[in-house]
């Protein structure tokens, strides 16, 4: 991780640890930078960089920095206005843009916010380009064989427009809807929009394919995406789910990238039975290349003890969606993702896609016939406990000889039958202690066992 960049981008509280003017610079090297390469291979037009936003009161606020520092810099600015992280890489990667911008903090809560970045072929950005961001911010950049203390400004004619995109919106909202291989009509559908990016999307795509639709959190102010509301807080849809009496319910986070389901009875539907379904469902059908399903390091042993008796192979990342997708692009393999329901199908989106994923769930029932809690009932979830620990410094936690004889006697304890990890946050100042084992009971003791030594050594923040 970078200074400013982890990873799911630069993500703050906004104007606190991330301001407008930072997110100016953003759009200023962005669009110089892009130009500077288009020129160099003898390209003299302008670059074309394509911004989406979720509901949050702050994205107005940073999309007109942004586009700012973009047209400042001479690049066009695409406007998808209020939208989902999976429509920008889609039509960064169908439209052939220079570059794609979301802003969004995900799942965090309204008064934070970030900004994603998305190359030309709809995948995250790489980290030395990050990395020369971060320089200019700080006033150090050094690149193309030049230091830059400030870049130049666009001028006359070469100052950039903005387009209103709209259509590209419209157009991805085609494409999910093009994906659906079945009719989902008599089937009653709930959706928790988490009063996010979903909330104008998810149900068009449902409706177009004959859903009875039910809709919760669909009505952002600004102010209460993800608030009670979502894959975050999933249990106001399992309860609407069993009220209302629906077949199944999707949740979705404030920029629409990841999904949860509840079943119809109510039931709370992960990442990894998503990854389990779907990859039975694929390996079934002569689908599943490689064999293999890509997991991340925090995915639930119970689903590698399934993924064993079903013959499937599997492979763990570290946290996050992006490395999930580089395992997927560098060795051709079809599904992968993360228990809190960041799923990729690489054959139709290069990073997780919540409303992608919920059709894909519909496709497996409809196929079978069957309902999502018998689908999901084979897989058995061991119980977890994780703890969240806020830290003043993540590394000194982790490299701390008292904190890892912990983790090394807990490890001892749990034998075959668990395991524990901890790990610092990607996106915050927190330490996560993750316990898995036979009983609730032995998973508390375990990961008390490890934050009672963060403690007092000193680590916990709080």
């Amino acid at each position: 991780m970078g200074k400013y960049f982890g990873t799911d981008g630069f993500r703050g509280e906004a104007n606190v640890t991330l301001t407008a003017d930072q997110a100016y610079k953003v759009g200023r090297f962005l669009g110089w930078y892009f130009g500077r390469l288009k020129r160099m291979a003898g390209d003299d037009s302008a670059p074309r960089i394509v911004i989406g936003k979720d509901t949050r009161r702050s994205s107005y606020m940073f999309e007109y920095t942004l586009i700012a520092g973009l047209t400042a810099s001479g690049a066009d600015a695409y406007m998808l206005h209020v939208t989902t992280t999976p429509s920008v890489a889609y039509i960064a990667r169908v439209d052939s843009f220079d570059c794609g911008i979301m802003i969004s903090a995900s799942h965090n809560p309204y008064y934070d916010n970030g900004i994603k970045l998305i190359n030309s072929r709809g995948e995250k950005v790489d980290e030395s380009l990050t990395s020369l961001i971060e320089d200019y911010i700080d006033g150090k950049l050094c690149v193309f064989d030049e230091k830059y203390t400030e870049l130049p400004y666009a001028t006359g004619e070469r100052i950039g427009k903005t387009v209103d995109y709209a259509s590209g919106r419209n157009r991805y909202i085609g494409y999910l809807i093009s994906l659906g291989m079945y009719s989902f009509r008599g089937v009653k559908v709930g959706l928790d929009c988490a009063n996010g990016s979903a909330w104008n999307i998810a149900k068009s795509v449902f409706e177009a394919l004959g859903a009875s639709t039910y809709v919760i959190n669909a009505n952002p102010d600004g102010l209460n995406i993800n608030k009670d509301a979502g894959s975050t807080h999933i249990e106001g849809l399992a309860k609407f789910v069993k009220e209302k009496g629906l077949d199944v319910g999707f949740a979705y986070d404030g920029d629409a990238d990841r999904c949860l389901c509840v079943d119809e009875k109510g039931n709370v539907v992960t990442g990894d039975h998503i990854l389990y379904i779907y990859g039975l469902y694929m390996k079934e059908r002569g689908k599943l290349l490689n064999n293999t399903v890509v997991t991340t390091i925090m995915s639930n042993i119970g689903l590698y003890k399934a993924f064993d008796k079903a013959d499937i192979d599997y492979v763990k990342t570290p946290v996050g969606d992006r490395f999930v997708y580089e395992r997927m692009a560098a060795c051709g393999d079809r599904l992968g993702g993360e228990d809190s329901g960041h799923v990729i199908f690489s054959k139709y989106a290069t990073t997780g896609d919540g409303i992608l994923t919920s059709l894909k769930i519909m496709e497996v029932m409809m196929a079978r016939k069957e309902p999502l809690s018998k689908l999901a009932g084979a897989l058995v979830i061991y119980p977890q406990k994780l703890v969240n620990i806020k830290v003043s410094d993540k590394d000194a936690s982790a490299s701390d000889p008292d904190v890892a004889a912990a983790v090394k006697r807990v490890e001892k304890k749990l034998g075959d039958g668990g395991r524990i990890l901890v790990r610092g946050s990607g996106t915050e100042p927190l330490v996560r202690v993750m316990v898995e084992a036979a009983t609730i009971q032995l998973c508390d003791s375990c990961v008390e066992e490890v934050v009672a030594v963060l403690r007092s050594k000193g680590h916990a923040a709080d």
